[in-house]
């Protein structure tokens, strides 16, 4: 019998308001496995006292990282990609479908959140005026172009990009500085698949035990 996958998070992060669940990204690891229907477990290393083994195993000492069998990847990126190659529904397997979905997943990674995570941490010192809203406000602007024109990023259909695309622009406090709907309508579309509200649920859920 087949080993699940193992998807690797914390035991616990903070809540509330302003705490990150629901937006740690060990989610995009379970959306895409709720999407694929692939079998997968969740298990946890300390969101404190962090170890040898979890720096063994991711050397910046985050989350998540992915087992499958004697193979583990860390980087929420690379996870996708290893997932993707498991299942048609996350990525086409023709030359010319693959590569849109890989070129718009490494755009999510690099044009978009480098850039908006950058703006975000800025962003909480409040009070203070951010340096890189017009660099955030370029690229929103760059992809509201293109989704103006199309449903999707990549192959005429959701992906694995429009996955780790959503997941970037879901963020609250981003959400809150885009001013283009279409954006926004895409956001809505993408996080209203039944798959992401398992992953959301599934993630919240995996939290709150750690709160006992």
């Amino acid at each position: 019998m087949t080993e699940p996958l193992t998807i690797w998070t914390y035991d616990w992060v903070p809540g509330g308001k302003s705490g990150p669940r629901g937006h740690v990204r060990d989610i995009r690891l379970r959306w895409a496995c709720e999407e694929a229907g692939l079998a997968y477990q969740v298990k946890s290393v300390p969101f404190k006292d962090r170890g040898e083994e979890h720096f063994a195993r991711q050397p910046f000492g985050q989350i998540p990282f992915l087992t499958d069998g004697d193979i583990t990847l860390f980087e929420s990126g690379a996870c996708l990609l290893h997932l993707a190659k498991k299942s048609e529904k996350l990525m086409p397997r023709d030359a010319k479908g693959e590569a849109e979905v890989l070129e718009w997943t490494i755009a999510g990674l690099n044009s978009m959140e480098m850039v908006t995570v950058s703006w975000w941490f800025v962003s909480l010192s409040e009070g203070a005026d951010n340096p890189l809203k017009d660099w955030m406000l370029q690229r929103l602007k760059h992809l509201n172009a293109v989704l103006s024109e199309r449903e999707w990023l990549a192959a005429g259909r959701f992906t694995v990009a429009d996955l780790l695309m959503a997941d970037v622009l879901r963020v609250p406090r981003l959400r809150a500085a885009n001013p283009y709907p279409v954006l926004e309508t895409y956001i809505e579309r993408t996080c209203a698949r039944p798959a992401f509200k398992r992953a959301f649920d599934g993630q919240m859920a995996h939290f709150a035990l750690g709160d006992a």
